[in-house]
């Protein structure tokens, strides 16, 4: 399998804290987390702002990740006044 996105710059990661806050790396976009919860037509969904940078710039936006079948993650990662992508994340 050839290299992915998420992990061009170093292992990417999603983690959710249990204050609600966390940290990321995607590509070479990473930040900080501050995190809710909610449900999006009965499914389970976090929806989280994010500052930190993109490649060496400041940036910062949100995203959401809804748990979907085989305990996987699916969502969206959007910067600020830049680009966005999806997501599919394993849950650990």
């Amino acid at each position: 399998m050839g290299s992915r996105l998420i992990d061009l710059v170093e292992q990417g990661y999603f983690l959710f804290d249990e204050d609600r806050m966390g940290e990321f790396v995607f590509g070479t976009v990473s930040g900080f987390i501050d995190y809710r919860f909610g449900d999006n037509n009965g499914v389970s969904r976090v929806e989280f702002s994010w500052e930190g940078t993109s490649d060496t710039d400041p940036a910062c936006g949100r995203g959401w990740f809804e748990l979907r079948e085989n305990n996987k993650l699916y969502g969206k990662l959007f910067i600020h006044n830049g680009d966005d992508s999806w997501v599919e994340v394993e849950k650990q």
